[in-house]
């Protein structure tokens, strides 16, 4: 779904407090993820932000990607109830988000069992 539809599909999220994770976490292929956390509504999401017109994105679905900005994709990944259970699935981020392929480490964090 792009950003615009994610925030117009439930109010909750434009008046909820918003967490972000860093801005440059990226998959195998070199795309760039946003990772945020809506409190309100308990959403871990990534919003992808520089995709060529149709990808892989790295949980195997081919998707079409609009090009204008305000179409940039989200994607909820897991719901996390409350800033303890946050913390705990994202510790060591800092660290993470600035290796290869830092999506791969977040997919083993929030899936342990995940085969990739």
């Amino acid at each position: 779904m792009d950003i615009a539809d994610f925030y117009d599909e439930d109010p909750r999220r434009r008046a909820s407090e918003e967490l972000q994770f860093g801005r440059d976490w990226f998959d195998a292929h070199g795309r760039r993820y946003e990772l945020n956390w809506v409190e309100d509504t308990a959403e871990l999401y990534v919003m992808q932000d520089d995709a060529p017109p149709v990808w892989m994105d790295p949980f195997g679905d081919v998707l079409p990607i609009p090009t204008d900005v305000d179409k940039l994709r989200v994607r909820v990944l897991k719901l996390v109830h409350g800033r303890d259970e946050l913390q705990r699935l994202l510790a060591g981020w800092e660290e993470a988000v600035t290796q290869p392929d830092s999506i791969g480490w977040l997919i083993r964090r929030l899936w342990p069992d995940h085969q990739r």
